[in-house]
């Protein structure tokens, strides 16, 4: 009993722990590498990542991505353009001057531009029209957020909170991955191709790049059988007191998992996985199939059935939204979260190794938080502190592609640790350390038409449920 209530509590604690704010600045290394191309600058206190952006800031962007820079400088100091806008500074003038004299952007006012701050809405409406889209056209304003999701482009600053120049330069980072509209490239290849960016200093994003969107094309199918392994190793050691009683515990945990996975995503998506899983010294099998909007489910010899076909037809919307853009679109979603994507050659094999970087690490605890958000008052209610160090080591894909072009195997390798300290009152004071080592990978049997979905030839008789699953579920015939 102790050791459950150990391991439950470890769990609770490490849920806890997910909960926790971002720093304001999570994109430093995305600002640096827009600097380097000349699209993002600084002030004389840095990059200033962690305050909202002004629409003049703004308004000097959208100008570097039409690739107009110099254009802009030179035609505003000859005294072909202009501007009405009494509230606009001299370094922003030329660039507001363009965009009003192109008729892209307007002011509040007659004679004002706005000095406040730049929305999420603002700029994504921006960065669309760099892109070639016309608001009023091939989107409403008011959806502009909406639409620019299924083309790529994604607000950080959903789950962050406020809208800052650090959400500015992710946004602006994966409008340089984002198909142009006529689909004859994306965005910082043109910039390349008109000269507003030198190639060479572009290089080092442009292989990111051309390197993601082989590997999303290799994987973008709606057909796939694969079998797959996975090991997670959790160790933790908790000292302390509880009811003023001293506690000093270690504890090893390790959790093994393979099965079998196919898939079949279509306006009607079918699925099937198999899995045998040991935690705790115990095994149990597992399977879970999707097939006409029913999910079907079978642990060992408990199993039911659940009718979830209005859920699916949400989901089936987004996904057929979403890859109606084509796999590009995730390319760019992806860009601010990649370290680095390396390739190299082993026995007529070509290894692509994908590392993901520290905004990864504050976006995934971001969306903890908003998922708990509802749990943490209760607790501090309770009267119970957390205190937290939270730290993702390790956070890389490896994909191997066949001589053939095709996709053989892809793993997963994820090490975190993670420090937490937990009080109420006097008499309880703990502290919780966490490491947590996983491994995954899948082997691809097949993709595209030769994957067919099995089925056990028993679901009908698999007990209906109508609500949450229950506790104990009622064996199968």
């Amino acid at each position: 009993m102790k050791r459950f209530l150990t391991l439950l509590f470890t769990t609770l604690l490490l849920s806890a722990a997910l909960c926790v704010s971002a720093s304001a600045s999570n994109y430093d290394s995305v600002a640096e590498e827009l600097a380097d191309i000349g699209m993002f600058r600084g002030t004389s206190s840095g990059f200033e990542l962690d305050r909202a952006p002004t629409r003049s800031e703004a308004a000097i962007m959208l100008v570097r991505l039409y690739g107009a820079e110099e254009e802009a400088a030179s035609s505003y100091q000859a005294g072909e353009i202009s501007h009405p806008f009494t509230d606009v500074g001299e370094t922003a003038a030329p660039y507001v001057a363009w965009l009003y004299t192109n008729g892209i952007t307007n002011g509040t006012s007659s004679t004002t531009f706005g000095s406040g701050s730049c929305s999420a809405q603002n700029y994504v409406v921006f960065l669309l029209r760099a892109l070639g889209y016309k608001d009023g056209t091939d989107f409403q304003y008011a959806d502009a957020a909406a639409f620019a999701m299924t083309h790529g482009l994604f607000d950080t600053s959903l789950v962050g909170g406020v809208f800052l120049r650090d959400d500015l330069a992710a946004l602006t980072y994966q409008a340089l991955a984002c198909e142009l509209k006529d689909g004859s490239t994306y965005l910082l290849d043109s910039l390349i191709q008109d000269g507003a960016i030198d190639a060479e200093a572009a290089k080092p994003i442009t292989d990111k790049i051309e390197s993601y969107r082989t590997l999303a094309s290799l994987s973008a199918a709606e057909r796939m059988d694969t079998d797959f392994t996975m090991s997670m190793d959790m160790d933790f050691t908790m000292e302390g007191q509880s009811d003023g009683q001293p506690i000093q515990e270690k504890e090893s945990m390790s959790t093994t998992a393979s099965g079998n996975i196919q898939m079949v995503l279509s306006e009607t998506p079918q699925m099937a996985m198999t899995m045998k899983m040991t935690m705790l010294d115990e095994t149990v099998d597992l399977g879970l199939w999707l097939r006409d909007g029913w999910l079907y489910v079978r642990m060992d010899q408990d199993a039911y059935r659940q009718d979830i076909s209005a859920e699916m037809d949400e989901f089936m919307a987004l996904y057929q939204q979403l890859m109606g853009q084509g796999y590009q679109s995730n390319v760019s979603m992806m860009m601010p979260f990649i370290d680095s994507i390396t390739t190299k050659t082993s026995g007529g094999n070509t290894v692509y190794t994908l590392t993901l970087n520290r905004a990864f690490e504050a976006l995934y605890q971001d969306l903890f938080s908003v998922i708990l958000d509802e749990v943490m008052p209760m607790m501090q209610q309770a009267g119970i502190d957390f205190s937290l160090d939270f730290n993702v080591d390790t956070f890389s894909y490896t994909y191997t592609v066949g001589s053939n072009n095709q996709l053989k195997n892809a793993t997963a390798d994820m090490v975190m640790d993670v420090t937490v300290g937990f009080k109420q009152g006097e008499a309880d004071t703990i502290s919780l350390a966490i490491s947590m080592d996983m491994d995954m990978t899948m082997d691809i049997n097949a993709m595209g038409d030769q994957v067919k979905v099995s089925y056990p030839s028993d679901l009908s008789q698999f007990p209906e449920i109508t609500a949450e699953v229950p506790a104990t579920t009622t064996s199968a015939a």
